[in-house]
């Protein structure tokens, strides 16, 4: 295995940048326009050509790391399988760079190509498992926190990604982005089994249990790219202070929420354990706001099962066959099923507010209070609409289901999902300890942040107009919240759930 040291493409390690004071556009330095200097770090240099050019047929190259994200300075090792006879890594961090939206930080020497296998498959819960040798090991030494794709590069010119968190220790009064590695790792279907289907694509043979010990399927870090990076993007040029971590890290060591203004689950954040919504819930009740930028977040209740030692746990979600699942019988509280289900029924409206209801849908936007904060800027009038902005799954306020009060609907969105009539709702509360809690509503909220550039994939033809839309409103709730406990300086929500579902 190659031993591989971070190299001298970090500029000089400075002061950082002085953020205690939330602007909505920081002015890029007019001596150096390309360069942005991050939280407690030195200035990093924008790259433009961070971006796979083509990935070939699905074995020319594709990897996976040990980690699902490392501390600045720890090592984790790739294992990379190839068709040719060489290949490179580069690290990129994803954020703002006065334009560019990545700063290559580290890249490797050649490093010898081999393609590796065979894979292996459990046969009681259909997990995969790639099991491939290591290719490098990497230190991550002088890297600064924050989200990262490596982008593994073939000497036969085929690419692809391997996402990795440099994760904040604590985050103590700054924003702190939870990414979703859970999530991305239910939904990939390299050598054919996911959480949701295996052979023939069938429900009934899917997964019972899915490996971070395999590369992820397509470009190698589609849910991020989708539901995940614009986000980071417009956090960074907020200008506000940011930490980054995952939600399997909360998971672990809920140290990191102490202290921060902000929890942030990005686009898809589908995938929790009962550890990581107690720690949130924990830190939403000691004053820290939470910002919920998709739909459908901690629907399904998992576990992680630990591995071998050099790997990160397995998620493990028996969905409808929970009670197959042997470890319920010790465990009789922790089905591996939706939050909402028995046993231990737990729905997820307590903590977010509103409650995933339903999929595939796709209708417009529609502003219910033009007058609430997070639409200054905006403006929008009552009852205007942004095409296409809700989808492909959608929340709203379910008053039956558990649900704090006062809360507002701040959008409330006419939709019909498998011809049934209802609604998506854009909804705020506030806590007793005075932390906002806010939810989009809509799984494609952070697409719209990228909607008519072409990046990432599908923009489900929203516009340019969406996307200012979404800017804006993304940078009013961050920047609102990057201020403490939202109840201290926001007004309070009105209470306007009786006149919508009454």
């Amino acid at each position: 295995m190659l031993r591989v040291a971070a190299t001298g493409l970090l500029a000089a390690a400075g002061a950082g940048c002085d953020a205690s004071a939330p602007r909505p556009h920081p002015t890029p330095s007019t001596t150096d326009p390309g360069r942005f200097r991050i939280h407690g770090q030195g200035a990093l240099k924008g790259n433009d050509g961070w971006q796979l050019s083509s990935t070939g047929p699905p074995d020319a190259i594709e990897g996976y790391a040990d980690r699902v994200s490392v501390l600045p300075g720890e090592t984790f090792g790739l294992h990379v399988s190839t068709t040719a006879r060489a290949f490179r890594v580069s690290a990129f961090r994803i954020g703002w760079y006065g334009g560019a939206q990545a700063a290559l930080v580290w890249a490797s020497h050649t490093v010898p190509g081999r393609r590796q296998g065979p894979i292996s498959t459990s046969l009681d819960t259909r997990m995969i498992r790639a099991g491939w040798d290591p290719s490098l090991e990497i230190s991550a030494r002088g890297w600064p926190e924050g989200a990262y794709v490596l982008r593994l590069e073939a000497d036969s010119g085929y690419q692809r990604y391997v996402p990795l968190v440099v994760r904040s220790a604590r985050a103590r009064g700054r924003t702190l982005l939870m990414h979703a590695p859970a999530t991305w790792q239910a939904y990939n279907d390299w050598g054919g089994n996911c959480l949701y289907y295996g052979a023939g694509r069938s429900y009934e043979r899917r997964a019972y249990e899915v490996s971070f010990e395999r590369p992820y399927a397509g470009r190698g870090a589609e849910k991020f790219l989708a539901y995940e990076r614009a986000a980071v993007v417009l956090a960074e040029r907020s200008g506000i202070p940011l930490a980054y971590t995952t939600g399997m890290d909360v998971h672990r060591d809920p140290g990191v929420l102490a202290g921060a203004t902000t929890a942030v689950a990005l686009g898809h954040d589908e995938y929790w354990t009962p550890e990581q919504r107690q720690h949130v819930t924990a830190a939403r009740d000691a004053g820290t706001n939470l910002l919920f930028l998709g739909a459908n977040t901690c629907f399904r209740r998992i576990r992680l099962q630990p591995g071998p030692a050099t790997a990160p746990p397995a998620v493990v979600c028996f969905k409808t066959d929970f009670s197959a699942d042997p470890y319920l019988a010790d465990h009789p509280t922790m089905a591996t099923t939706d939050f909402r289900s028995g046993p231990g029924s737990d729905p997820e409206s307590s903590l977010t507010g509103v409650l995933y209801e339903g999929f595939p849908t796709d209708a417009p936007y529609v502003v219910e209070n033009p007058d609430h904060w997070a639409f200054r800027g905006t403006g929008v009038r009552r009852g205007e609409s942004f095409a296409h902005l809700v989808g492909v799954e959608y929340d709203r306020v379910t008053p039956d289901s558990p649900t704090p009060a006062p809360i507002e609907v701040v959008a409330h969105s006419p939709l019909v999902c498998q011809g049934r009539r209802s609604h998506s709702d854009s909804a705020y509360y506030t806590a007793p300890s005075g932390a906002g809690v806010f939810a989009t509503g809509t799984m494609r909220w952070v697409e719209g942040l990228m909607a008519g550039t072409g990046l990432d994939g599908v923009d489900h033809t929203m516009d340019a107009r969406t996307r200012a839309f979404v800017t804006q409103v993304t940078e009013n709730v961050l920047t609102g919240f990057a201020a403490g406990p939202a109840a201290r300086h926001r007004p309070a929500p009105r209470g306007n759930v009786p006149r919508l579902y009454g």
